[in-house]
């Protein structure tokens, strides 16, 4: 197991820790998924997702808040194999959780559980070990990654927005059931997130009224209150568009989505709005 932490290089004294867990999609390093400037080179998985960069834009709009993001990598890169290959992933995982909390003892710890691709059954194995989301967890956010998702874990996400009212829940998807890969279908119709997603706001919906907004490349779901959004892709062209949700200042949003900030100097899907703080190493 490998946890890299972003921290800033000090903490303001007031206000909590918003520790950002950000389970790594399949395949990827940590060096990766932080990003950096290409060089020749360079492999180009460092230039699509600049989780790094993106962080350094949110603090940017938030001087006084503590963002600190832990990056989770296991040995297999992939938390879906990860979770087959340890039958006690129920006891590890919240201690992983636990674990980096504790590093904040004296101050107060928001807990944000994000994740690209098979990130998202590092979240999915948190709440079937714990079965109740714990009121310190305000965030949840599926980039692309809700593949494993049932309506048992929708049951669990459905009582924790009830019980919290500072709760946030954001899920990203795009039409991965029409994408080709060398003229093949990549996922089934229900294997993809498109489907599982869709799955998930349809149970929301029995307590919660969503509108619809449809822009020129997303169809966009939000609740009144704006703690719960759901971004659809569609995909006409048959393309993937997997890990652009999350280069496309999809991070960003996951965790400004609901805040004062939402929307302000960047666009969800639009052009890169962290440039300037990519580092070049």
């Amino acid at each position: 197991m490998k946890i890299t932490l972003d921290r800033p290089r000090r903490l303001h004294f007031t206000g909590p820790v918003e520790l950002i867990l950000y389970a790594l999609p399949n395949g990827n390093s940590t060096e990766w998924t932080m990003g950096k400037k290409p060089a020749p080179g360079d492999d180009w998985h460092y230039n699509i997702q600049h989780i790094r960069a993106q962080t350094a834009f949110i603090r940017k709009q938030y001087r006084h808040k503590n963002y600190v993001v832990a990056y989770l990598e296991n040995d297999l890169k992939s938390w879906p194999a990860w979770k087959r290959a340890h039958a006690d992933y129920e006891i590890i995982i919240p201690l992983i959780v636990d674990t980096l909390r504790s590093l904040f003892h004296k101050r107060k710890v928001n807990v944000h559980l994000n994740g690209h691709s098979g990130g998202g059954s590092f979240i999915f194995g948190y709440m079937e070990a714990l079965r109740k989301i714990p009121r310190y967890v305000t965030r949840i956010s599926f980039l692309d990654s809700d593949y494993g998702y049932t309506t048992d874990y929708g049951t669990i996400l459905l009582k924790w927005l009830q019980n919290n009212r500072k709760s946030f829940l954001t899920v990203f998807a795009y039409n991965d059931a029409a994408a080709l890969y060398q003229g093949k279908r990549i996922v089934s119709d229900t294997g993809g997130t498109w489907y599982r997603s869709h799955l998930m706001k349809q149970q929301l919906s029995g307590l919660w009224n969503f509108y619809q907004t449809i822009t020129d490349s997303l169809i966009l779901y939000k609740e009144s209150t704006r703690r719960i959004q759901f971004l659809f892709k569609p995909n006409p062209d048959s393309g993937i568009y997997h890990t652009q949700q999350v280069e496309l200042n999809g991070f960003i949003h996951s965790v400004l989505m609901g805040t004062r900030r939402e929307g302000k100097g960047y666009e969800y899907y639009g052009r890169r709005a962290y440039e300037e703080f990519i580092q070049k190493n």
